[in-house]
């Protein structure tokens, strides 16, 4: 059996991901076991019945779920962690956790596609209104906030367009007026974001991403404080969540190397900035980390690093010629999600929609997700890229 750490607070955060959770390995192995389990059996009728049981039937947690939820309580710095089957979920799962017919949704326009839609379809027929907001809108937020406002959500950096959210001054608009503030944390994986000490409620992530981190789980979390805490485990349970093991298994496993995985994406993504903004073709590099983009000084303030996803606006070529540069790259793959270990590239705009106010941008856009492989690799891969897309244009 490991070791138990004695004083795990006074750890540094890239031990911190190694030993959190050891506890809930067995017999000196060193990752927990896989536990599929439904029905759970009791010695006795008192056992059955006795409040102190640790596992009590598999929806509710058994010692891998358990393992899992701790170690990315400790990552975020909250109270206490749930996940759900995915990220989306996990979105889901707090959004009816917390509201109520008659409630009011204060929400940032640059939020995640499927989550606009969920908002604008079950929580409208639920009865919740739902107000967008303009992302850039930091303490005037408060403006907007009504008596029966009960969640303000945000997502910093925000989708497509790598909005930056001033956290801080929305947190305390949000709870002049007794909201709970809730925070897609996903960019940052929790780990160069801390949403509790800016002022965040909950906290949420795909760990579908940077968390597991090989494109091989879906998985999401819910990270509360203590205040917080009992109203969304109710709703967590009430609704039925849970997610599958195995996924679980990868995920705190994908979690160990979080800390150099991150480091090596960033260090790629800085690197990739800095050569899009070189190139003709490119009109603007929308990537938080980049001194002089859009966000940058409150990137600065807040985090304390970057991921590899970003944006580019590109000079207006024909929808034939970005076709040809996404179709010419061989080490960019074209496909949904990010955080995975390899590069992905994608066409923009689908999924902008805006009503606070017009989208913020009018042109074609790109999103990159930069991957573990070597950054000449990848310039020289759109390189020939580029070179295709001229050539159609």
């Amino acid at each position: 059996m490991a070791k138990k750490i004695t004083k795990p607070d006074v750890l540094k955060p890239e031990t911190r991901l190694v030993t959190a959770a050891r506890e809930f390995s067995e017999h000196g192995i060193v990752n927990p076991a896989v536990y599929h389990a439904s029905t759970i059996l009791f010695p006795t009728v008192e056992a059955f019945q006795s409040a102190g049981q640790p596992y009590v039937y598999g929806r509710r947690g058994t010692p891998i779920s358990r393992a899992l939820e701790r170690a990315i309580a400790d990552i975020e710095g909250g109270y206490n962690t749930r996940v759900c089957a995915s990220g989306l979920s996990a979105v889901t799962t707090t959004l009816l956790s917390f509201l109520k017919t008659g409630d009011h949704l204060l929400i940032t326009d640059a939020v995640y596609g499927p989550v606009r839609h969920f908002c604008d379809t079950v929580l409208k027929r639920y009865g919740v209104e739902v107000t967008y907001y303009d992302p850039l809108l930091a303490g005037k937020i408060a403006g907007l906030m009504r008596s029966e406002t009960r969640v303000v959500y945000t997502e910093s950096p925000g989708s497509q367009t790598m909005d930056v959210q001033d956290i801080p001054a929305i947190a305390d608009a949000a709870h002049a007026r007794r909201a709970v503030m809730v925070m897609d944390n996903t960019w940052s994986a929790g780990y160069y974001f801390k949403a509790f000490e800016h002022g965040c409620d909950v906290s949420i992530q795909s760990a579908t991403k940077y968390i597991g981190g090989h494109s091989d789980l879906m998985l999401g979390s819910v990270t509360c404080t203590r205040d917080t805490w009992r109203e969304f485990k109710e709703g967590f349970g009430t609704l039925g969540q849970f997610a599958g093991p195995d996924d679980m298994y990868l995920a705190l496993r994908g979690l160990r190397t979080l800390d150099v995985r991150l480091e090596r994406h960033m260090k790629n993504a800085l690197i990739m900035a800095e050569w899009f903004r070189s190139r003709p073709e490119v009109v603007e590099v929308l990537y938080p980390a980049l001194p002089g983009a859009r966000g940058h000084d409150i990137w600065k303030r807040d985090f304390k690093g970057a991921s590899g996803l970003f944006s580019i606006i590109l000079k207006t070529p024909s929808r034939d010629a970005m076709a040809a540069m996404l179709d010419g790259l061989e080490l960019f793959g074209i496909g949904d999600s990010w955080g995975g270990y390899e590069s992905l590239a994608i066409l923009g705009n689908a999924e902008m929609k805006r009503t606070a106010l017009p989208a913020p941008i009018d042109a074609p856009i790109i999103r990159l997700h930069i991957g573990l492989e070597d950054a000449a690799d990848l310039i020289a891969d759109l390189e020939r890229a580029f070179a295709a897309m001229r050539a159609r244009a």
